[in-house]
């Protein structure tokens, strides 16, 4: 697709639409400041080209009922790959960001960038022969990544989780089977970016907060992604929360990933165990050989003392840490999400506990505090947002 052709008023009114989800025309016309003439004509424009289509009907307000217009799933589909700590998830979505396809799987970043993306290379090529899909068809691909990423070059910069990958070009690994531009970014930031989706677009100003192996956080300012100057806004896993606690792997004392992050929550469960407060972790220690966050979760759902005050300790830190972040960007909205996130109702009890007990009155005046929506598939979303976003409005530019 050369989306070098379009003009600004046509790339104006796939924006809108993409964003939307779907719009009649009317609606899509009334959405952008044109004339009701220069508005038709656009339109049927990119239908005649196949860039938009008809979905299907709206419920009639009285008179003919409105036809709904989408992005065309004619154009070809966008790849959306999520890599994690410990997980890997590879997706096929239409235009519109219906999901054609979704596999995940665990996976072992510290194995390397060659052994994951052969592997993310045959689940792609799994995957678009499920759907009857060319590779040439293939408009975009996003992906994402768990560390600071230089945006514009889409290297990783001396990611902390990811010895041995800093010199890898997912580009160019990825650009040996596929024309598609290759859009990387650090994995929370396309979680954000697919919660923005979710959500329509409709706040401006929020944080999303992924608690895994890590603690990272992406920041949509005035609708779009923050990166900041050399793309490690958001870093906040490493903002300490007691100069006297245990060394970080960044080599300082008391950051909150070293305190409340997925490794810490479970050697703080092996802990309890070991000194006998909790004869349920320790049975499950005894039987397993290690503790997971889930099992301290599912221990905490039990009504376990000892798991509870572990998920309130680490509930706290992220709450103090995200109080100096509300009191800084005074965001509407915080999104908690990653695997830590699941262990249970008093995690995210306690997040919200601490963020207002320590944060102004006024940055919290509004603040909401809830889950990422639709969590399990906000990152291979946000991938295929970020790889349509980027191809469509900068014309493929990597």
């Amino acid at each position: 697709m050369d989306w070098q052709r379009l003009s600004v008023g046509e790339r104006t009114l796939l924006e809108r639409l993409f964003w939307a989800g779907g719009l009649s025309r009317g609606e899509l016309a009334q959405s952008v400041d044109f004339s009701k003439s220069k508005a038709n004509l656009a339109i049927a424009s990119l239908i005649g080209r196949g860039l938009i289509e008809d979905s299907g009907t709206q419920p009639s307000s009285g008179g003919r009922r409105p036809e709904l217009l989408r992005l065309s799933h004619g154009m070809g589909v966008l790849v959306g790959i999520d890599i994690g700590a410990t997980s890997l998830d590879v997706a096929l979505l239409a235009p519109d960001m219906t999901v054609l396809d979704h596999h995940a799987e665990p996976a072992d970043v510290r194995a390397g960038p060659v052994p994951v993306f052969g592997r993310v290379r045959d689940l792609l090529r799994a995957a678009l022969a499920r759907c009857g899909v060319a590779p040439e068809r293939v408009l975009g691909i996003g992906v994402g990544v768990p560390g600071p990423v230089a945006f514009d070059s889409g290297m990783l910069v001396n990611p902390p989780l990811l010895p041995g990958w800093e010199s890898f070009s997912i580009r160019d690994c990825l650009g040996e089977e596929y024309r598609a531009p290759v859009f990387v970014d650090n994995d929370v930031n396309v979680m954000a970016l697919g919660t923005h989706w979710r959500l329509r677009g409709r706040l401006q100003n929020f944080l999303v907060i992924k608690i895994g192996t890590g603690i990272g956080c992406g920041v949509i300012c005035h609708g779009t992604v923050y990166r900041g100057a050399d793309g490690s806004a958001g870093d906040v896993g490493h903002i300490c929360v007691d100069p006297q606690g245990p060394l970080c792997h960044c080599g300082n004392a008391g950051c909150v990933e070293a305190m409340a992050a997925g490794p810490a929550i479970a050697r703080m469960a092996e802990a309890a165990a070991l000194a006998g407060d909790s004869p349920r972790l320790k049975d499950l220690l005894d039987r397993n050989g290690s503790l997971s966050p889930v099992d301290l979760g599912n221990a905490s759902r039990a009504g376990d003392a000892a798991a509870n005050a572990i998920v309130q300790q680490a509930g706290g830190q992220v709450g103090r840490m995200l109080a100096a972040v509300v009191n800084f960007f005074n965001p509407s909205h915080i999104f908690i999400g990653g695997g830590v996130a699941n262990i249970g109702p008093l995690l995210l009890a306690s997040i919200r506990q601490s963020v207002y007990r320590r944060s102004l009155a006024l940055s919290t005046r509004h603040l909401d505090i809830q889950y990422v929506p639709q969590v399990d598939s906000a990152g291979v979303i946000g991938s295929a947002v970020l790889a349509l976003q980027e191809t469509m409005l900068a014309g493929g530019r990597a």
